[in-house]
């Protein structure tokens, strides 16, 4: 099968590379050119586990090809993916223009019979939008919903083995199509129409975001009366109903997916006439979360002059390089605001995205000076430092742990001040 890809973005480039290894050609359009000599070459312009190699053996195979041509890319396919950013408006609400461009450029390269899947996360009712787009302007095509479950840092893994595959159509030998396009995955393919499947994305994140959020409330109640956060949330964990997934204390939820698609939910609702007081607090508790992890910050801070804090992790999680909507990237941000001095190390972020900020390759080097030690994303390897080397490097004692990585009790052993979330 011929399958055109637009936007080599996180979402394009794995979609891309695991359909190409399904054995499908794949030609992915992008309108960087710096950006598809790069992918051209095999090498990806951001981490991600995996998916050089798997980029690399598409292009080897000659089944995966990147082109600046959006009509290149698209010429004889059977299938569009449209994988493009839908940022979010001053609303809140998801700006499609990026998707109109791209469609309004392709629409005389079109095959007559072409199905056209909307893999970027989008309104309810933008299929119907997007078939009415193209019929206005000549196109003879068939818009369907398929919307994208991929993690960052799991995304090679979550393509191969998916929880399930959603396609959204009321068009039957479109919906065909694309569960042939996915043959050879081991998934339950659920087929709805458009608008249900576009609400899927929106209620998946919202509702884990919400999971999230509602860890770090508990902790933050834990903190006040006593309690072990971790220990509640294990004797909740163990109840089949509940789980442990999504329930871990930190400095809340960010990335490029739930703060965009929680506000783009209320604001989807708030069209409809309905006031989703929930999320809103939600979103509200997440941010109120920051703000907390920063005062902790500020409060472990000793005396007068000048204050050093040193940061380990920069990244919105553990296993991407991706700062944006990054709650560590905003802690640190903050702290610069208030005229502290802050050093970062990054497993994965090298180049500083903030410019007062210094980044240096070393955890201990990091810490060099420092009054407070801040660990903002939950790299694994952050466990495995020695910290008393840490505690000699640094000025003073102090640790905040917005991710719980380290073991308290080992912390004060050594004579560290330890405070994590609701712990």
């Amino acid at each position: 099968m011929i399958v055109g890809v637009i936007g080599a973005g996180y979402v394009g480039v794995v979609t891309g590379a695991g359909l190409a290894a399904l054995g499908h050609t794949v030609r992915v359009g992008e309108i960087d050119p710096e950006k598809v000599a790069l992918l051209s070459e095999g090498r990806v312009p951001f981490y991600e586990a995996d998916l050089e190699r798997l980029t690399s053996e598409g292009i080897a195979n000659g089944l995966l090809s990147f082109h600046v041509d959006n009509r290149e890319a698209v010429s004889e396919a059977e299938i569009v993916i449209l994988a493009l950013p839908t940022p979010p408006a001053a609303d809140g609400s998801a700006d499609l223009a990026a998707i109109e461009r791209a469609l309004e450029g392709l629409t005389d390269a079109l095959r007559q019979d072409v199905v056209v899947v909307t893999k970027s996360t989008v309104p309810v009712g933008s299929v119907a939008r997007f078939q009415q787009f193209l019929e206005d302007r000549g196109a003879r095509a068939t818009v369907v919903s398929n919307p994208e479950f991929l993690r960052e840092g799991s995304a090679v893994g979550d393509f191969f083995h998916p929880d399930r595959i959603v396609i959204g159509s009321r068009n039957q030998q479109a919906t065909e199509r694309l569960i042939e396009m996915y043959r050879g995955l081991q998934a339950p393919v659920l087929a709805t129409d458009p608008e249900s499947s576009e609400m899927i994305k929106y209620a998946s994140n919202a509702y884990l975001a919400t999971r999230i959020t509602f860890a770090n409330a508990l902790a933050n109640v834990c903190e006040h009366v006593g309690a072990d956060a971790e220990a509640v949330i294990e004797g909740m964990g163990y109840d089949r109903r509940i789980g442990f997934h999504f329930l871990n204390p930190g400095p809340g939820y960010g990335g490029s997916c739930f703060p965009k698609d929680t506000r783009a939910l209320v604001a989807i609702a708030d069209s409809a006439g309905y006031d989703f007081k929930l999320l809103k607090g939600v979103i509200d508790v997440n941010e109120m979360q920051l703000r907390r992890i920063v005062d902790k910050v500020v409060s472990s801070l000793d005396g007068d002059g000048d204050a050093k804090v040193a940061a380990w992790g920069l990244s919105f999680k553990a296993g991407t390089d991706d700062t944006r909507e990054s709650p560590a990237l905003k802690i640190v941000q903050s702290l610069i605001d208030r005229g502290i001095q802050v050093v970062a190390y990054d497993p994965a972020v090298t180049t500083t995205p903030i410019d007062e900020l210094e980044i240096v390759s070393d955890p201990v080097e990091a810490t060099k000076d420092a009054d407070v030690l801040l660990i903002a994303t939950e790299w694994p390897q952050f466990a495995s430092v020695d910290m008393g080397r840490v505690r000699d490097e640094m000025r003073g004692n102090a640790i905040v742990d917005a991710r719980n990585v380290l073991d308290p009790e080992a912390m004060r052993r050594i004579g560290m001040r330890y405070a994590g979330v609701g712990r």
